[in-house]
């Protein structure tokens, strides 16, 4: 029998995961700040709950899906808090992409309470966790990994075990998107070259996904670009949060680099002109923008 789940942030990658369990008959519960999301996934079949402690004290697992450690630990917080609802015994996943000693503080306030944790930072986007095919990186302890190897495995069918070590699913999400952010901008700087150049950019894009200058996220969000698409499905707030989070990371193992540090900036800078709640498909026109200037 199928356990019962909730998700606390139901956004993007928090809705599309309640979506997905719905979808294959999983009792799920919701709870999100945002009065209208909570009131979708109820007309999907959810039930809503008024705060985190009511959902931990309804479900069997609970999934925290918000954006930073700052609202982990809001959500953790209070007498209406998930701390205030857990009992010994359940286990919570962390999705947030979070520095890894975050992840650690959040495991071993769980773990006095007597709460697993699963790290398991995502990757994927919205349509891919509403269908079960986004990735999940996961570190916990074994046993805990098996208990909740069901539930996982409905969530992704591309879960990746890095490690038994709370804090590695972190670490690994950090330099997964630290490439993403490095690729993304690179894809909008060669693109806004081939403009210049006075080459096609559909002619361009199609040579590129076909070539070795391929890469996933620069596909993903110049093809948007080329078909007119506003949906936001990554804010650009989003990779400016984890290139600037990876790049802490870098310097807290004495490594420098050399392409990190600028794709952080160009994240940086274009949530400094107003592009923050922008889908990061708009790097392609603040790099544009940034070329022109004299």
């Amino acid at each position: 029998m199928s356990k019962k789940i909730g998700i606390v942030g139901t956004g993007n990658m928090g809705g599309g995961m309640a979506k997905r369990l719905l979808d294959v008959g999983w009792p799920v519960f919701v709870h999100d700040l945002d009065a209208t999301k909570q009131a979708a996934l109820q007309t999907a079949g959810a039930q809503a709950c008024a705060h985190a402690a009511a959902l931990a004290q309804a479900a069997e697992v609970v999934i925290v899906c918000v954006i930073d450690a700052v609202q982990v630990q809001q959500v953790f917080d209070g007498a209406e808090g998930l701390l205030a609802g857990l009992t010994a015994g359940q286990t919570v996943v962390m999705c947030p992409t979070i520095a890894p000693a975050d992840t650690e503080h959040f495991a071993q306030q769980l773990q006095a309470i007597g709460v697993h944790m699963v790290d398991a930072p995502m990757s994927g986007g919205p349509i891919r966790a509403a269908n079960g095919t986004m990735s999940l990186m996961l570190a916990a302890p074994e046993v805990v990994l098996a208990e909740q190897e069901e539930l996982l495995h409905t969530l992704s069918d591309k879960c990746v075990v890095i490690s038994h070590r709370v804090g590695d699913g972190a670490r690994v999400k950090l330099v997964n998107n630290l490439l993403a952010g490095i690729n993304l901008v690179g894809a909008c700087e060669v693109m806004v070259l081939a403009e210049k150049m006075g080459l096609d950019k559909e002619n361009t894009l199609s040579l590129i996904e076909r070539s070795s200058g391929q890469n996933w996220i620069g596909t993903d969000r110049l093809r948007r670009v080329l078909a007119g698409d506003t949906t936001i499905g990554s804010h650009m707030r989003l990779l400016a949060k984890d290139t600037r989070l990876a790049m802490a990371s870098a310097q807290q193992v004495g490594y420098a680099g050399w392409l990190g540090e600028s794709a952080a900036k160009a994240f940086a800078m274009a949530c400094e002109q107003g592009m923050t709640d922008m889908d990061d498909s708009n790097m392609l026109a603040f790099i544009r923008q940034a070329a022109d200037r004299p």
